[in-house]
């Protein structure tokens, strides 16, 4: 169980990283790919990949609701590499298209965070697919 705790905290903590796939949560906790997933599902009632689409699902809701970005720009943020796979994966787990979510509930709050602010809030700019982080100074980190 240790271990399953282990690759759920780097779930919880990478969420947002498009690299994190199921052979590097398995290597988390030391398992073959398969045994993972039959693992994790007993222990936690979910696969990890169901597990870690609610966890970026949940985050992108937040930045609907309080961020100045494009849905586009949330897609990236959360850890999705198609637009599309987002919006089907939202759609599935709210009943709404990630539009139809902000719209419902932007207003009933305080006014959006600037997106640059959010950005940054987020872990930074990414240059690029594969590239590194930049700081808000340009250098990369």
């Amino acid at each position: 169980m240790r271990q399953l705790r282990l690759a759920k905290d780097a779930m919880d903590r990478d969420w947002a990283e498009p690299e994190l796939d199921l052979g590097a949560v398995a290597a988390h906790a030391g398992y073959s790919r398969y045994h993972f997933i039959r693992a994790f599902k007993e222990a936690y009632g979910e696969t990890p990949g169901h597990y870690l689409t609610h966890r970026r699902i949940e985050r992108a809701e937040d930045l609907l609701r309080t961020a100045n970005l494009s849905v586009t720009e949330i897609c990236n943020l959360v850890g999705f590499s198609s637009l599309g796979t987002f919006s089907t994966r939202f759609k599935a787990w709210t009943g709404l298209t990630p539009t139809e979510y902000r719209a419902k509930h932007v207003g009933r709050g305080a006014a959006l965070i600037p997106g640059c602010y959010a950005m940054l809030w987020a872990g930074g700019f990414r240059s690029g697919p594969g590239g590194a982080r930049r700081s808000n100074s340009g250098e990369a980190g």
